[in-house]
């Protein structure tokens, strides 16, 4: 009964985004109904909080999958490919200034 009871709380209340406070309100709550013993009690807030970290952990890696999914979608260029853009083009703009100096030296000369 009490997995049952758990497994309710989890869905009702969404685990995923719970604080300590409101486990400690739900978990107070259930005490005074006689639903839970004070070492019950503690382990359901212990639970319930590792269950909700996980739970935001596995939400925040699904979010990034699906970020990274719609932005290859939408053929914009990552962080690193921009950088490596900006590297390319600073090499090519060295190169150019480089040419440049060497031509004006040479017309300076003749």
């Amino acid at each position: 009964m009490k997995d049952l009871l758990k497994n309710v709380m989890y869905a009702g209340i969404g685990a995923a985004f719970l604080t300590r406070e409101k486990l400690e309100e739900v978990r107070k709550e259930m005490m005074d109904k006689g639903c839970l013993s004070v070492e019950e009690g503690k382990a359901f807030v212990d639970d319930l909080l590792k269950k909700s970290d996980a739970a935001k952990v596995n939400l925040e890696q699904w979010i990034g999958r699906k970020v990274d999914e719609k932005v290859k979608q939408c053929h914009l260029a990552s962080t690193d490919e921009v950088e490596e853009l900006r590297r390319r083009v600073a090499e090519l703009e060295a190169g150019l200034n480089k040419e440049k100096c060497c031509q004006h030296d040479s017309e300076a000369a003749a």
